[in-house]
């Protein structure tokens, strides 16, 4: 497979230029089964993240990430810090997905689903709506300053703002409960943290999305550096196949242009003017190609107006344009190593996760030694002391009792007991743990292993390992 890598040419030397300025690219409005899905994942896309800040869980917002409280709230689960496990985990699945998802189908995830892309169609559609399309743009762009293009401009500015005030908002939502943030707003009385951070991302947005757009994905995006090591011969791309469309050249409707010597593609740059990053698929696969299918769109509406097949612009596989296989043959070398060691992998990974989250208990312990006393003699015995952070995972108010084990006869010392923990609580306790003399005299001396047991009245169990001195 050959992938072909443009590179931004340097400038003339002596020139007094240190690189080269990009051109501003007008993406042409298509229409076609493959604008559908972009428009449909628009939607579905923003149903889940603007929806899932409003959507509650026992009286509070499903999903949380309360920083200042250092609680993750995510549907069922209560999560604290200590449980940095299960995001290491959920990152680890993340990144075998990816690896898998590029593998069969390239960077269709770029294309539709990818929060810039998805803020880019976005903010397109009110450049559209308020200027026009290409043609029309690129017009107001030319045209001198007036009262009818200050107009159009700062509507499309104004509605951009909104939007990414809107994005803004909601992204601290998932950090503050939304409903709170609305009504601070509404009311003025806003904390300045939440109003940085909503002016941060908002800010964010509108520079992304409406000014970067393209070089997000050309330029700041690393995906498009390190694809070519993730897809192969068998990866879903977009192509052009040369062999049908070259000599490429225009031609009157209803021509014979076999007879003329020519191929399909009929040069009307269509494809190039549709590319939201502004590349020319006849080039070949480029790292800035997002698989979006604009070109698709766009090269299909001409064949079908001109009465040739569709596919002149396609998505195939690499080695699917070189054999001209159809998906069969590209559905049967789908499945090769690389993905089921990447289908394995996740699977194992996405499954180990779930049934740790599942079996999780209700109850964590820590268990911490008093370092300003390793050991001291009593008229009870050998006495260690040490302090249990005690979790409550759950949402309820919970009772806990604590008990060791490990080393015979030693007792443990809770001042009360059983301990009252609130809904998704903590506390620290202070617990002594004492060996009685006439046992300790005929304990070896030196450290031994005691295990901290916490259960609740639920009957589940948490433990914590340490360490018990008896002196010489």
């Amino acid at each position: 497979m050959h992938i072909i890598v443009t590179a931004t040419p340097h400038p003339s030397p002596g020139t007094g230029v240190l690189y080269e300025t990009p051109v501003k690219i007008y993406p042409r409005s298509v229409r076609g089964r493959f604008d559908r899905w972009r428009r449909a994942m628009v939607v579905l896309t923003q149903l889940v993240f603007l929806g899932l800040p409003w959507l509650t869980w026992n009286g509070r917002p499903a999903l949380l990430f309360d920083l200042e409280a250092r609680l993750f709230y995510v549907f069922g689960w209560v999560l604290w810090p200590q449980d940095l496990i299960y995001l290491v985990g959920l990152l680890v699945a993340a990144a075998l997905a990816l690896f898998l998802f590029t593998a069969v189908a390239g960077r269709l995830w770029c294309g539709y689903a990818c929060p810039q892309t998805v803020y880019t169609e976005m903010f397109l559609a009110i450049e559209r709506w308020t200027e026009g399309d290409r043609q029309a743009r690129m017009r107001l762009d030319a045209a001198p300053w007036g009262m009818a293009k200050f107009a159009r401009k700062a509507a499309k500015h104004l509605l951009w703002g909104a939007l990414a005030l809107v994005t803004g908002l909601t992204f601290v939502g998932y950090f503050t409960p939304i409903r709170e943030l609305v009504a601070e707003l509404t009311t003025g009385t806003l904390g300045p943290w939440e109003t940085f951070w909503i002016a941060f991302y908002a800010f964010a947005t509108y520079g992304n999305a409406g000014w970067l757009r393209e070089q997000m994905c050309k330029t700041m995006c690393p995906y498009a550096r390190f694809q070519s090591a993730l897809i192969d011969a068998d990866s879903l791309i977009i192509a052009y196949d040369h062999g049908r469309g070259e000599p490429r050249g225009s031609r009157a409707r209803g021509a014979n242009a076999r007879a003329q010597g020519l191929g399909d593609c009929v040069d009307c740059t269509l494809c190039v003017q549709a590319c939201p990053t502004g590349i020319d698929i006849r080039n070949g696969l480029q790292n800035e190609c997002i698989g979006c299918a604009a070109c698709i769109d766009a090269c299909d509406t001409v064949m079908d107006k001109l009465g040739y097949s569709r596919g002149l612009i396609r998505y195939t596989t690499a080695r699917g344009l070189d054999t001209g296989g159809g998906w069969r043959g590209m559905l049967a070398h789908s499945l090769r190593w690389r993905v089921v060691i990447y289908g394995v992998l996740l699977t194992g990974v996405v499954g180990t996760l779930t049934v740790a989250l599942m079996l999780r208990p209700g109850v964590a312990v820590d268990a911490l030694r008093d370092r300003g006393t390793l050991a001291s003699l009593g008229p009870e015995g050998v006495a260690n002391t040490y302090q249990l952070l005690i979790t409550n995972r759950t949402e309820q108010a919970a009772r806990y009792t604590v008990t060791a084990t490990g080393l015979s006869g030693a007792r443990a010392d809770v001042a009360h007991q059983p301990i009252v923990l609130p809904p998704a609580g903590q506390s620290r306790v202070a617990i002594r743990l004492v060996l009685p003399h006439a046992i300790a005299i005929q304990t070896r001396p030196g450290t031994h292993t005691v295990t901290f047991v916490v259960q609740n009245d639920l009957g589940e169990t948490a433990t914590a390992a340490a360490t018990f001195l008896v002196p010489r």
